[in-house]
């Protein structure tokens, strides 16, 4: 067993919720010698502690009172054998109350092996030489606060300066929501998740909790009777939608891209919408904006001449006359894109739905009600919204959308027959049939104004010009993910770790990520 980084997969890697993963344990501890998976745990936490920790001399182990202690005790084992100085400290177990027979059989093993085991916490000053600390405390499917002897014990451990590495899942943790079950939840540098990689860890606050995921299957493949929760998207994901172009090609081949928005003063989301389509791949790209050129539209974009502004008013003809047209609505678009939707909604061949577009829809019945009219005739449409938008869409509260964003967006998916991408730490892809990708790219340096029209655009440009595909939806959820991927890769191409990324350079660091992908 070798553990392996979790976000970065040429493939796509299953994920799976709890109710599986237990199944998948006990499936494989019955064909196995006693023990066997938990000795297995132990080895490859010892793995990433070694290497995270190289030069490591004293370890703190939080060991709980279930098999997640079980498999800090084994490694306990292996760091004292090792000959680091190991100190464990029991949390949470109850002399009235027997443990489970693996993580019995750890701590009876720790014990011999003579490692420092005790029920109450050092303290802090103890601690002053520690260099590595592990959370075995709880694992997967917590579901309430912690309180207590353990909140105290993460409390402590949020006072050192040392690398945490968290067992299968950080305590307080969701690992089916990616929130946080109270105020108290340990902050990892280090999550080695086991068995079965879980979606928590990838999205929302899970994101930041986790630190960096790393994922070992323990020698145990999932039967083909265990469905997946979700999937991770992979960089094969994005390459598969960038062939090279054909030598006989024109500019028609890649079709057109109309991007409607651009209310008075914020012209600005629709170019740069616009310009990142035209990268993605857009054969031509025309820009309808509801500014006059009194107001400020200007006549021409003269950073990027390629793209072409139009009248609003000529929106709907054109996609009359063009049936085969990708729409992006809605970026900078304010209060009067609602009136543009329908004839979108009616005519547009793939429809991008992102910003005021959404929030239009959100208000309007009716809009709603033609949204979910395409979806069931098969026309395919994507929605794009951050986590305010989403909870528009729902009728909630934007908290309520982060306690759990895979609900949330197959929520969506399912009300309104359109893909869904919800944006955020680990984004999410929703298709109406449950299907659900979480992206692992990018970090906070995409949160900044504008980002999210250059991911419409991209979304929009790449989804022009692949050819028509007779599963329109399932080719919509590939483009959406594809696009979400090559968006937060494009933080690798961008200079400096600490400085935001500025939305008018994003579109190029974009294209330098298909270049990569390409060598």
């Amino acid at each position: 067993m070798t553990p392996r980084r979790l976000l970065e997969n040429a493939d796509d890697v299953a994920l799976f919720d709890d109710a599986t993963t237990r199944r998948i344990d006990r499936r494989a501890a019955a064909g196995l010698p006693p023990h066997t998976l938990m000795a297995r745990a132990g080895l490859a936490l010892l793995r990433l502690a070694r290497a995270i920790a190289p030069t490591a001399r004293a370890a703190w182990i939080l060991a709980g009172p279930g098999n997640n202690g079980g498999d800090g005790l084994v490694l306990a084992t292996w760091l004292h054998r090792a000959g680091l100085d190991v100190r464990v400290t029991l949390v949470g177990h109850r002399a009235d109350r027997a443990l489970p027979d693996d993580a019995a059989w750890a701590l009876a093993e720790a014990r011999i092996a003579g490692v420092a085991i005790a029920t109450e916490a050092p303290a802090a000053a103890q601690l002053e030489g520690v260099d590595l600390a592990v959370d075995a405390l709880l694992g997967v499917g917590q579901s309430r606060a912690l309180d207590g002897a353990m909140a105290a014990a993460v409390a402590l451990l949020h006072t050192l300066r040392c690398p945490v590495l968290a067992v299968d899942v950080p305590s307080g943790l969701s690992s089916a929501t990616g929130a946080p079950l109270g105020d108290a939840a340990v902050r990892a540098t280090h999550t080695l998740t086991l068995l079965t990689p879980k979606a928590g860890l990838l999205t929302g606050t899970g994101r930041e909790l986790a630190g960096e995921p790393w994922f070992d299957d323990l020698g145990v493949a999932p039967q083909d009777d265990e469905p997946a929760t979700a999937s991770l998207t992979g960089s094969r994901a994005a390459s598969a939608l960038l062939p090279p172009r054909r030598h006989l090609a024109n500019k028609g081949s890649y079709g057109d891209l109309h991007v409607a928005g651009g209310a008075a003063g914020m012209v600005g989301a629709s170019l740069l919408a616009a310009h990142a389509g035209s990268l993605a791949g857009a054969g031509r790209v025309l820009v309808h904006t509801h500014a006059s050129d009194a107001g400020g539209a200007l006549p021409v974009d003269v950073r990027h001449p390629e793209l072409m502004l139009r009248p609003m008013a000529e929106l709907q003809a054109a996609l009359r006359d063009n049936r085969k047209a990708t729409v992006v609505a809605g970026c900078g678009g304010g209060d009067a894109v609602a009136g543009e939707l329908p004839g979108c909604l009616a005519h547009a061949a793939r429809l991008v739905l992102d910003a005021d577009a959404l929030n239009a829809i959100a208000r309007d019945a009716s809009l709603r009600a033609l949204l979910r009219a395409r979806g069931a005739r098969g026309s395919a449409t994507i929605l794009t919204p951050h986590p305010l938008e989403a909870a528009r869409l729902l009728g909630r509260d934007a908290r309520q959308v982060q306690a759990d964003r895979l609900a949330a967006a197959r929520a969506i998916a399912a009300d309104t027959g359109a893909i869904v991408l919800l944006k955020g730490s680990g984004t999410l892809v929703a298709a109406p049939g449950g299907r659900l990708a979480v992206n692992p790219t990018g970090d906070a340096r995409l949160a900044t104004a504008g980002t999210g029209d250059v991911l419409a655009g991209w979304i929009g440009g790449l989804w022009s010009a692949q050819a028509p595909d007779r599963d329109a939806i399932g080719q919509a959820f590939d483009v959406a993910r594809a696009a979400a991927w090559i968006h937060g890769r494009a933080c690798d191409f961008a200079a400096g770790r600490r400085l935001p990324l500025v939305a008018g350079d994003l579109a190029a660091h974009m294209a330098r990520a298909v270049h990569g992908l390409a060598d």
